[in-house]
């Protein structure tokens, strides 16, 4: 801490106005320490703070979970908003949800969750993981239930009526991959625009897309696959298994087959209507008769061999302009038109479909992408299956190459949720696997599928003294909660050259009398994680047991840090005080070395004078002024 001579303390009280109300003599310590706190914080913020501030970003509560017995576990979510970066599009979603508590139910139906959260958040949510699916319902006051949350799964939803009348090829066409010569005499067959028309269902089930489920399942789906470029999502993809040969549903032979697109994302002004413009395709072919192949390219060519029949054109589906917007389209039901391939059994036009598959048939799907924006770069065909990608994705001369989807590159996947099967797409460049989603409903076998996600972050941020520069990176300490009775804490980062320990946390290395820098092998006069230039060195890291009733809130067991040096212990700041110390939701991006918090954060003043103003300044970060290793 610096030495303040007494001429200083009282030139700063003087300044600070503490003065007016008590004589200079009189003042304890207290009241100078106090003033020379404030006066360096009015000058390094350059504002004057809400007195009443209490710097608090996170609440806490308990919720009450009514589980059915077929439940094995329960994840009680948040959804949460995410750091914002301003050079992203405002077409990408920026909501995410986490994890806040989960536990094993071990045949209770009734269950208590504690938690924090974001006092900003789009809602609590609980997830119940049964051997039927994954169902989740939006917390109200506390409470939860199961409610009408479907049970069952791969069944045709009621309210619809197939329709009537004889639907044949009317229009055989050159694939775009024929046209380029890479398979060639490849043909596609497609109906009439008037057939497709008469082809339209809708369902008359009013509660099948509610707002609640809309709201749940766009929060589900894009915590799994965030959008924009930044997000690379194939990892997932290949990590859920529902990739390439997973990609096909089996039929069961009992119900048709019905495909709805629900969802499209293709930016219309900026990339000319790229989904809108396009339509989807489907082909079959019964496993058990296939001719045997013994290399990859043998499955590719017989693959490419099968008549490719066009299930939707999106542009009786979707609207032009539509954009980011999730309810259930209009559906098409799939025709079965026999067994044929390539050559002289192929089909004619004036082949007949019908709504009946056999079963154990498998399916496979195809977007032919028809957009002239770009000259035409953005024309092909790209397949569930990556195998049947590899022309297009690695060709120089067209904009999918930029996917970097390369070799075997797969374009859809599949997720489940509350019984419906969803397949999910990448029809452009940018890998994040949301462009386009359907749900495939009616006879075919379901799939399993539950989501991973991330749990919720805490980050607490220190000055290691009350008359500091405000980079609030002096001690970084992140905390999660792994389950009803255990937490873990990771020392990321020491922006100070003091000897200084941490209190509170008591476990493994990480104990009252550890010395921080030690903890990283170092000693003080060393930053530790702060610097951009320097060498990111690991975390330390600990799982501790707690009560079920444990809170990040809780002043009795919250970390704090003592200084040896001066003897002080810094704790979280609390109303009145200044910012010496804050918890921090969302995994936050501290501040690099030297750099005060106003200047990483630009909404971090606003928030500190109003209190309720720019409440998530947390989530707008100067890209150039935050740690970011």
């Amino acid at each position: 801490m610096k030495k303040v001579t007494l001429f200083a303390a009282v030139s700063i009280l003087m300044l600070a106005g503490c003065s007016k109300e008590k004589d200079v003599f009189t003042l304890t310590q207290d009241d100078i320490n106090a003033a020379m706190y404030n006066a360096n914080a009015e000058k390094v913020f350059g504002v004057t703070f809400d007195p009443n501030h209490d710097w608090n970003t996170t609440t806490s509560g308990e919720v009450t979970i009514q589980a059915a017995p077929s439940v094995k576990k329960v994840q009680l979510l948040v959804n949460v908003s995410e750091i914002n970066d301003p050079e992203t599009p405002s077409y990408v979603t920026r909501n995410a949800m986490k994890v806040l508590n989960e536990t094993e139910t071990n045949g209770q139906t009734t269950i208590k969750l504690n938690y924090d959260a974001p006092q900003d958040n789009l809602g609590l949510y609980v997830a119940f993981i049964t051997d039927n699916g994954y169902f989740v319902n939006k917390v109200v006051d506390n409470k939860v239930s199961m409610g009408k949350s479907r049970m069952t799964r791969g069944t045709l939803d009621t309210g619809y009526t197939l329709p009537t009348g004889t639907f044949a090829i009317s229009n055989i066409i050159p694939s775009y991959a024929s046209e380029r010569n890479w398979v060639p005499g490849e043909l596609l067959y497609d109906l009439s625009d008037e057939s497709y028309t008469a082809m339209k269902m809708t369902s008359t089930v009013e509660e099948d897309y509610s707002d609640e489920f809309k709201e749940a399942f766009g929060a589900i789906v894009f915590s799994v696959f965030p959008n924009g470029r930044k997000n690379n999502n194939l990892p997932k993809v290949i990590n859920s298994g529902y990739y390439n040969a997973k990609v096909y549903p089996i039929t069961t032979g009992e119900e048709p087959i019905i495909v709805t697109p629900i969802y499209k994302c293709d930016h219309p002004t900026e990339y000319g209507n790229e989904v809108y413009n396009s339509d989807l395709y489907y082909y079959y072919f019964d496993e058990d008769n296939m001719p045997v192949m013994s290399t990859k390219e043998d499955t590719v060519a017989y693959f490419q061999s099968l008549p490719k029949y066009k299930a939707i054109p999106f542009n009786q589906c979707f609207g032009a302009e539509e954009d980011n917007l999730l309810y259930k389209h209009s559906s098409f039901a799939l025709l079965y038109f026999g067994d044929v391939r390539r050559g002289d059994d192929a089909p004619t036009i004036g082949t007949v479909g019908s709504f009946n598959f056999p079963q154990g048939y498998k399916i496979g799907f195809m977007v032919r992408a028809k957009t002239d924006f770009e000259n035409g770069k953005k024309k092909g065909e790209v397949y569930g299956d990556g195998r049947l990608n590899n022309d297009i994705n690695n060709a120089s001369f067209l904009n999918f190459k930029s996917s970097k989807l390369g070799v075997d590159g797969p374009r859809a996947t599949w997720i489940t949720f509350e019984g419906k099967m969803i397949m999910s797409w990448e029809s452009g460049t940018d890998s994040d696997f949301n462009d386009i989603m359907m749900q495939v409903e009616g006879g075919i076998e379901p799939f399993e599928w539950t989501p991973e996600f991330d749990p919720e972050v805490f980050t607490y941020c220190f000055e290691d003294t009350k008359i500091g520069d405000y980079d609030m990176n002096d001690v970084v300490i992140k905390a999660t909660r792994k389950s009803k009775t255990s937490v873990q804490y990771s020392i990321i980062a020491c922006g100070a050259y003091k000897e200084l320990y941490i209190l509170n946390i008591n476990c493994g290395k990480i104990t009252d009398n550890a010395e921080v820098h030690a903890l990283f092998g170092t000693t003080p006069n060393h930053f530790v994680n702060t610097v951009a230039t320097d060498e990111k060195v690991k975390n330390i890291t600990v799982t501790k047991t707690v009560p079920e009733t444990f809170s990040f809130k809780d002043p009795a067991t919250q970390p704090c840090i003592y200084d040896k040096e001066t003897g002080d212990t810094i704790r979280l700041a609390t109303k009145g005080q200044n910012p010496h110390g804050i918890m921090i939701p969302n995994d936050f991006k501290y501040p690099l070395e030297k750099t005060c918090i106003k200047d990483a954060y630009k909404q971090f003043n606003d928030w500190g004078q109003h209190t309720i103003t720019s409440s998530l300044w947390y989530t707008y970060p100067v890209d150039k002024n935050i740690y970011k290793k």
